[in-house]
C-alpha cells in the first residue's frame, strides 16, 4: 500500500502540475472559454488509463497460464522502460516544461481549434496515466494483494490532486525539485523490482531459461532444481522462504521497497543488480550535472496573476 501510494502521489502530482500550468495560463490570457475543451482532453486521458487497466485486469482471465505470464512479463518490461525514460526526461526537461506547455497552448489557440485544445489536455495527462496504469498493474501482479495496492494508489492520486490544487492557489509551497529528485530515486529501486518480477514471469512462461525450463540445473542428490552457486546461471540463486514466508508482511514490504523476493533466480538477481548499478549511476551523474539553485530561490508553484496583469497579457 505504501509503495503504490508513493507512485500514485508522484505520478498524480506530475499530472496535476501540468494541468495546473495549462489552466493558469488560459486564465491569464482571459480564455476561460477554452477550459472545458482542455478538461475534456484530461477526462479522455483518464478514461484511456482506466480502460487499459480494465483490459489488463479482466482480459487475462481467458488466457492460459503461460500466455498470462508472457503478457505480464512483457508489459512489466514496458512499464520499466517508460518509468526509466520518465525519470531522465524529468531530470532534463523539468526546468523548461512550463515554457514548452505554454508554447504548445499558444499554437493550439492560434492555429488549431477545439480538437487542438482537447489534444493538449489529452497528451498532457495520457503519458502519466498509461505509465501509472502499467506500473501499478505490474506491482499488483507481483504482490498478489490487489485491494491494498489499489487503495494505496487511489489515496496517492487523491492526495496529489489536493496538493496540486493547493499549489495552484498558492496555499502551500513545495520544493518540487527536491520532491521529484527523491521520488525519482525511489522509482529507480521500484523499477528494478518490477524488472526482476518481469524476468520471473518470462521464465515461468518459458520465454527465458530458468528453473521452469529444461535448462534448469538439477541437484543430483535431491532431484530438484539446484540452489546457490551450483545452480548458476539458470537455477535458484537463493531460497529463504523458510525464514520469510512469501505471503508475509515482511516479504511484501521488502518486495515493494527494494524488489527483494524470498526466492529468486540467478537471472533475476543479475538483471536487478545490473539495472540498479547502471540506472542509479546515470541518475546520480545527472544530479551532479545540474546547476545548483541560487540560495534563497523561491520554490516552484503555479500561481494566479493579478487582474491587471491578466488584462494586459490578454490584450497582448
Amino acid at each position: 500500500m505504501l509503495a503504490t501510494f508513493l507512485i500514485g502521489l508522484r505520478e498524480g502530482l506530475e499530472a496535476a502540475l501540468v494541468v495546473g500550468i495549462l489552466v493558469a495560463y488560459l486564465r491569464r490570457l482571459g480564455r476561460q472559454d477554452a477550459l472545458p475543451k482542455l478538461w475534456a482532453g484530461v477526462a479522455l486521458a483518464v478514461a484511456l488509463a482506466l480502460g487499459i487497466g480494465g483490459v489488463l485486469t479482466f482480459g487475462a482471465y481467458s488466457l492460459t497460464f503461460e500466455a498470462q505470464e508472457l503478457i505480464g512479463g512483457l508489459l512489466s518490461l514496458l512499464a520499466v522502460g517508460m518509468v526509466t525514460w520518465m525519470i531522465f526526461w524529468m531530470q532534463k526537461a523539468g526546468r523548461t516544461m512550463k515554457a514548452t506547455l505554454e508554447g504548445g497552448l499558444d499554437r493550439a489557440l492560434t492555429q488549431g481549434g477545439i480538437w487542438a485544445l482537447v489534444a493538449i489536455g489529452f497528451v498532457s495527462v495520457a503519458r502519466e496515466g498509461i505509465e501509472t496504469t502499467l506500473l501499478l498493474w505490474s506491482m499488483v501482479q507481483s504482490f498478489g494483494d490487489a485491494p491494498s495496492a489499489l487503495l494505496g494508489a487511489l489515496l496517492g492520486l487523491a492526495t496529489a490532486v489536493v496538493v496540486g490544487w493547493l499549489l495552484s492557489r498558492g496555499a502551500v509551497r513545495l520544493d518540487l525539485r527536491r520532491f521529484f529528485t527523491w521520488t525519482s530515486g525511489f522509482l529507480v529501486i521500484v523499477a528494478a523490482g518490477v524488472l526482476a518480477y518481469a524476468v520471473m514471469d518470462l521464465q515461468e512462461a518459458g520465454a527465458l531459461p530458468g528453473p521452469f525450463t529444461a535448462a534448469a540445473p538439477i541437484d543430483a542428490v535431491t532431484g530438484t532444481v539446484a540452489l546457490g552457486w551450483a545452480a548458476f546461471p539458470f537455477g535458484w540463486a537463493f531460497d529463504v522462504t523458510n525464514v520469510i514466508a512469501p505471503d508475509s508482511a515482511w516479504a511484501t514490504i521488502l518486495q515493494a521497497t527494494v524488489g527483494f523476493m524470498p526466492r529468486m533466480t540467478w537471472l533475476q538477481v543479475a538483471v536487478w543488480t545490473l539495472y540498479l548499478v547502471v540506472v542509479s549511476s546515470l541518475f546520480v551523474r545527472g544530479l551532479r550535472a545540474r546547476t545548483p539553485a541560487a540560495p534563497g530561490a523561491p520554490t516552484t508553484a503555479v500561481r494566479e496573476p493579478s487582474a491587471s496583469t491578466s488584462t494586459q497579457q490578454g490584450a497582448v
